[in-house]
């Protein structure tokens, strides 16, 4: 190799030229079927993606972007509500946030693993905010307006110290909401209950993103949503496809926020 020969840092051709023998039948049966949307190959990447998460449910989705949003929605964030999360993310997860309709608020992240510091976000609860008088929920003196969520980012592969964020979670009743778009199979030791905990488990739900990129991407736009609440599960499988509970039965204003099949 000549010494001004450039090594790139991200090579995604070789990669799936390497997984090309894999690949092309998938999308050969794609073509042949006409099974572009939904069908068996969704449901068994959203059956194999739980099993891989631990969890469930698995809902696949068109982006990690739009699993944030969706879980928040699902969750019970309301047009108005603050989101408390990281400035050191993609502009996605605020992007999420904000299209859900709520304000994002931001605590900053621990130098040691780039992840929401904890000890910041009892500072932010005790400090930044105040119990409202008739409800006793939490408000942001900020915003004047009630604190519902918070979307700790797992970052770089790793997790974000989970158990002083649910206990702050649990005290103030909040949704708790995991960014894990780049944290696929990242673990978490749990002190709290002494075993590691798999990235997607933790929170009530979990947004992952498998954009190209990522620790594991797909070949195209591509997004999943873990959660153990079937009912949320249910509420984020039919914002996803229009509001739709079954065919042309459309219970709520939904989105077009489907997996394809190809990319399952």
């Amino acid at each position: 190799m000549s010494n001004d020969q450039k090594i790139p840092f991200l090579d995604l051709a070789s990669l799936h030229q390497a997984l090309e023998g894999e690949i092309m039948p998938v999308v050969q049966k794609a073509l042949r079927t006409a099974g572009f949307i939904g069908g068996p190959m969704l449901e068994d990447f959203e059956r194999d993606f739980g099993r891989f998460c631990d969890v469930t449910h698995c809902v696949g989705l068109s982006s990690g972007t739009d699993a944030v949003r969706f879980a928040l929605m699902a969750g019970g964030v309301e047009p108005g509500d603050v989101v408390v999360t990281v400035p050191h993310t993609f502009i996605a997860t605020t992007e999420a946030i904000s299209q859900a309709g709520a304000r994002p608020d931001f605590v900053d992240v621990d130098e040691h693993d780039y992840c929401m510091d904890p000890v910041k976000l009892k500072q932010y609860l005790e400090q930044d905010c105040y119990p409202d008088a008739k409800t006793g929920k939490l408000f942001s003196k900020r915003w004047k307006a009630p604190v519902t969520a918070v979307v700790p980012v797992h970052i770089y592969g790793q997790a974000a110290d989970m158990d002083p964020i649910l206990e702050l979670a649990k005290r103030y009743k909040l949704l708790v909401v995991e960014d894990a778009c780049q944290a696929h199979g990242a673990e978490y030791f749990s002190k709290q209950e002494n075993r590691w905990r798999k990235a997607g488990t933790m929170g009530r739900a979990t947004a992952f993103s498998f954009y190209p990129g990522k620790n594991l991407g797909a070949c195209g736009e591509a997004g999943a949503l873990t959660t153990n609440d079937a009912a949320l599960a249910q509420k984020v499988s039919m914002l996803r496809d229009h509001g739709q509970s079954r065919k042309y039965y459309h219970e709520m204003e939904g989105y077009n926020g489907r997996l394809d099949s190809i990319q399952a």
